[in-house]
C-alpha cells in the first residue's frame, strides 16, 4: 500500500497488528474513522485508554473487573459455594453465555505448559487452594480446554487439594480432547456443565 499520509499509514499499521486484522481491514476502519465526527473519534480513543489504564482484576477470582470484586462475585444470588476453574476471561463469557451456571469462578489466568514456561507459580493456583479452605467451598468444577495442558492443570490442583475433602468435578466430554473451550457452542457447553463428572472418572479416562 501507497499512503499519501504518513499519519494514515501510522494508524493502519497499530490497526494492523490487532489480532485478525490484515491491512485491507486496518484501512477499512482507519477511514471509516476519518468520516467520523472529531468528537466521536476522541471519545473512541478515550474509552479504550480508559479501559487499559482502569480495568482491575477480580481479588477474589481474578476476573476483569472495574472494582477490587468483579460484579459476579459481588451476586449474593450466586451459588459461593460452587466454583468453576477456567483458563481466562474468554471461558467465564462463554459459560455465561449458556445461562445455565449460577456458581463463581475462578481464573487461572493460563494452564501449567512447560515447553512454554508456565509453571504452577505462575498460575492462580495458591489463591484458589486458599479459597477452597476459607470459604468452605463445597465443590470444584474444572472447565479447562481438554488437552494435555488442561489436563496436567487439573491433576496437579487436585493433588493440592486432596487433604481439603472439596467434591471436584470436571465437565463432561461432550467437547471433543484437543478443542479450545472458547470455540464450542453454547448448547454443547451446557450439556457438558449439567453432565460433569467426578474427577475419579475423569483422569481414569
Amino acid at each position: 500500500m501507497i499512503f499519501s499520509s504518513q499519519l494514515m499509514e501510522a494508524a493502519v499499521n497499530e490497526f494492523a497488528k490487532l489480532p485478525g486484522i490484515g491491512r485491507k481491514t486496518a484501512l477499512r476502519l482507519v477511514l471509516h474513522l476519518l468520516k467520523q465526527d472529531k468528537e466521536m473519534v476522541a471519545h473512541f480513543g478515550e474509552t479504550i485508554s480508559r479501559m487499559r489504564e482502569e480495568i482491575r482484576f477480580c481479588s477474589k477470582c481474578h476476573n476483569i473487573s472495574d472494582a477490587d470484586i468483579c460484579s459476579l462475585c459481588a451476586n449474593t444470588g450466586r451459588n459461593h459455594k460452587l466454583i468453576c476453574v477456567v483458563e481466562s476471561l474468554r471461558e467465564v463469557m462463554a459459560i455465561e453465555g449458556t445461562q445455565q451456571y449460577n456458581g463463581v469462578y475462578h481464573v487461572l489466568g493460563g494452564v501449567i505448559s512447560p515447553l512454554d514456561g508456565i509453571g504452577p507459580d505462575q498460575l492462580q493456583i495458591e489463591s484458589l487452594e486458599a479459597r477452597v479452605k476459607k470459604e468452605k467451598i463445597e465443590e470444584l468444577i474444572f472447565a479447562l480446554s481438554p488437552t494435555i495442558q488442561g489436563d496436567t492443570t487439573i491433576y496437579y490442583i487436585q493433588k493440592k487439594l486432596q487433604s481439603t475433602g472439596v467434591r471436584i468435578t470436571t465437565i463432561a466430554r461432550g467437547i471433543a480432547f484437543g478443542g479450545e473451550l472458547e470455540y464450542t457452542d453454547e448448547m454443547t457447553l451446557a450439556r457438558s456443565l449439567q453432565n460433569r463428572l467426578p474427577i475419579e472418572n475423569y483422569v481414569k479416562n
